[in-house]
């Protein structure tokens, strides 16, 4: 056998490796990117011009999302008040947004006095290494976060609409101008880009929950979703490494691509999660089945 022939199912293994996040990239932003940018949100919300809106002009990501809550303006206005790090929290995935923060892991689950007078220009702190502050605040009906930056590089505003019945509509827009040559990039922009899609839609659920009395999840639930996140990751890191190494690398290619597909859904399907869970068990499976087949005939062969 010529050089040129050994060499070339090594050429066809790295090639099917770089297709692998081409093609999951590409059913992130076909299938996926353009219903999360619109989460809960009607064709009219998206297009209603918001408050904070002409800070930035030309975002890079503009997103809007909205929720429907059985409770009155009055009584959802607080939790938005009061929302931030070292404040009470986002109501989100605390194990994440609340990592270090000295009022503890769980968000607030009642309304605090002290934090329910923010005002513009005051800081308004996001994690444990970035902070926003204040724009304008009208209270009982929207407020504004935004950037340090002069003009304004990124807004998040949240803005109340009362429905009949004594209901109301909650919305949510971010608009973020991508820093294409500044590190800023990779640590804020590319985060903004995947997570935001992800955290969004539970902060909503988590304002509307509070907002209702309704009972909270505990974070022992919590906890099991995020390590079925982990779990979809390590399956495809260890399937993609498989691609480079075991015989039949078609199928550990294929492995890897369930592997994406299954953490795409964890994120962005906002599915229960005991279905993440029950697909991962069934990936974690496929995985052991095939590298005991792949085993037991490197036996055979050797």
């Amino acid at each position: 056998m010529t050089d040129s022939a050994r060499s070339r199912p090594a050429a066809l293994r790295v090639l099917a490796l770089l297709a692998l996040p081409l093609f999951l990239a590409a059913i992130y932003l076909v299938g996926l990117r353009p219903s999360q940018l619109h989460w809960g949100a009607t064709t009219d919300e998206v297009q209603r011009q918001m408050p904070g809106d002409l800070l930035v002009l030309s975002p890079s990501f503009n997103a809007t999302r909205a929720i429907t809550m059985d409770a009155s303006p009055k009584a959802v206005w607080p939790w938005l008040a009061q929302m931030g790090y070292r404040r009470a929290g986002f109501y989100g995935y605390d194990l994440i947004e609340n990592i270090g923060s000295p009022k503890g892991i769980r968000s607030a689950e009642t309304i605090l006095p002290d934090l329910q007078h923010p005002a513009t220009g005051d800081i308004l702190p996001i994690s444990v290494v970035a902070s926003m502050y204040f724009g304008e605040v009208q209270p009982g009906s929207f407020l504004v976060w935004r950037g340090a930056a002069t003009p304004s590089d990124g807004t998040i505003v949240w803005a109340i609409y009362p429905l009949a019945g004594g209901h109301t509509r909650l919305a949510r827009r971010v608009r973020l101008h991508y820093h294409w040559t500044s590190p800023a990039l990779l640590f804020l922009d590319l985060f903004t880009e995947f997570a935001d899609h992800v955290a969004v839609s539970r902060i909503l659920r988590g304002i509307k929950a509070r907002a209702e009395g309704k009972p909270l999840q505990p974070l022992w639930e919590e906890a099991a979703e995020l390590l079925t996140w982990a779990v979809a990751l390590g399956a495809f890191s260890f399937a993609a490494f498989a691609v480079l190494k075991w015989r039949r690398w078609g199928r550990a290619w294929l492995l890897a691509f369930a592997a994406g597909l299954l953490l795409q859904f964890d994120l962005y399907a906002h599915a229960p999660a005991w279905a993440g869970g029950v697909l991962t068990c069934g990936l974690l499976a496929a995985i052991a089945v095939v590298s005991r087949q792949g085993s037991q005939q490197s036996i055979r062969q050797d």
